[in-house]
């Protein structure tokens, strides 16, 4: 029997294989680093996703809320009009959005981002416009929109999942129905409701502090409106608490549709190159949107429905566009909005308008 000794192979020069380890662990160090922030972005997005899929029960739903039980408006013809082209607006923002994910791969969702982020925030937009429409509020104006819907969310018009916000000034804030917002947020995705809150908390107050630093910023650029110095007449440089309370009325309340104002942000900024470059989970990311969006779609077509009536609703989504029949709109009025307004819902089969890749609200 003979046997055959291993030949080991001992590199001439072993500082080169060092080396190239070396540089290899640089370099996916330095591709961690440059994907944090758009990793913490993703977790936002996601633990917001966790909460709302956590806490979507019947005890926190639209139908035991005392200002949806009132909700009532009287609407015209010419009113009916208006809120259908602010649906359609809505729907087919969310069927683009919901197009890419049907479509696209890993790469593609990355590169889709320049579109999607915008879409997103839209697409709620618009749905949360034809609600506000119903209560009398009929402004396009951006900041009066943000105004008025915090009013609504401090007032119990959103269900539980989404009725947390911030108050407060800055270096003061205060977090509002999230109570385990002050555990100290992770790197990581939630995985528990702890770290989902944790991190929703971070979210509203970095928001917060970034609409704050703003709002300071149109004050003292304003000579009309800046805190001046009492010695030398011109505008301050540096505030003190005091002078930061001086502007929170400013600020309303910081609430969820503040954080997906966030996604508003231009194809041409440096900032989306972050998130396009970073190596993060972007199927995930998407499909944390998508949820976020059908579900607080979901919230205000219920309002919209109550508002018109059950059958004029239910009219409105028979007449639909081509590419919207027989889609998610149908599958949300079987699933979320009949089920608040109809005693017993008449039967229908159900539609699998959801991408198979995600748990998708309906």
């Amino acid at each position: 029997m003979t046997t055959q000794e291993e030949t080991r192979i001992i590199p001439l020069n072993p500082s080169v294989a060092n080396i190239a380890d070396e540089q290899q662990q640089k370099l996916a160090d330095e591709t961690w680093r440059k994907s944090i922030p758009a990793q913490v972005f993703l977790n936002y997005f996601f633990a917001i996703n966790y909460h709302i899929q956590e806490n979507d029960d019947v005890l926190g739903g639209l139908q035991n809320l005392p200002f949806f039980r009132n909700h009532t408006a009287e609407l015209n013809d010419g009113d009916v009009a208006a809120l259908t082209r602010l649906l359609h607006t809505s729907w087919s923002t969310e069927y683009a959005l919901r197009a890419t994910a049907e479509l696209g791969d890993e790469n593609f969702l990355r590169n889709a981002l320049h579109w999607t982020f915008p879409q997103a925030y839209h697409a709620i937009l618009s749905g949360m416009q034809a609600f506000l429409y119903t209560t009398g509020v009929r402004s396009s104006n951006s900041q009066l929109i943000r105004r008025e819907v915090g009013r609504l969310v401090v007032k119990n018009a959103y269900p539980r999942p989404v009725s947390f916000y911030a108050a407060g000034a800055y270096g003061d804030f205060s977090i509002h129905r999230l109570p385990l917002a002050g555990y100290k947020a992770g790197l990581h995705i939630a995985s528990k409701e702890i770290d989902a809150q944790a991190q929703i908390g971070q979210f509203l107050r970095t928001t917060r502090k970034m609409k704050a630093q703003w709002t300071r910023a149109q004050v003292q650029t304003n000579p009309n409106t800046a805190i001046r110095s009492q010695k030398t007449g011109r505008p301050l440089d540096k505030w003190t608490a005091a002078h930061w309370q001086q502007i929170t009325w400013r600020l309303g309340y910081t609430t969820i549709f503040d954080l997906l104002g966030r996604l508003r942000i231009s194809q041409t900024s440096r900032e989306i190159e972050r998130y396009v470059e970073a190596d993060i989970d972007f199927r995930l990311f998407h499909g944390s949107l998508l949820n976020i969006v059908s579900y607080l779609n979901g919230v205000h077509e219920t309002y919209v429905a109550k508002a018109l009536g059950l059958e004029r609703y239910r009219q409105l989504v028979a007449e639909l566009p081509l590419h919207l029949q027989a889609g998610f709109v149908q599958e949300r009025l079987r699933t979320r909005v009949e089920p608040v307004l109809a005693p017993t819902p008449p039967s229908a089969p159900a539609l699998n308008a959801e991408a198979p890749q995600y748990r998708m609200a309906a």
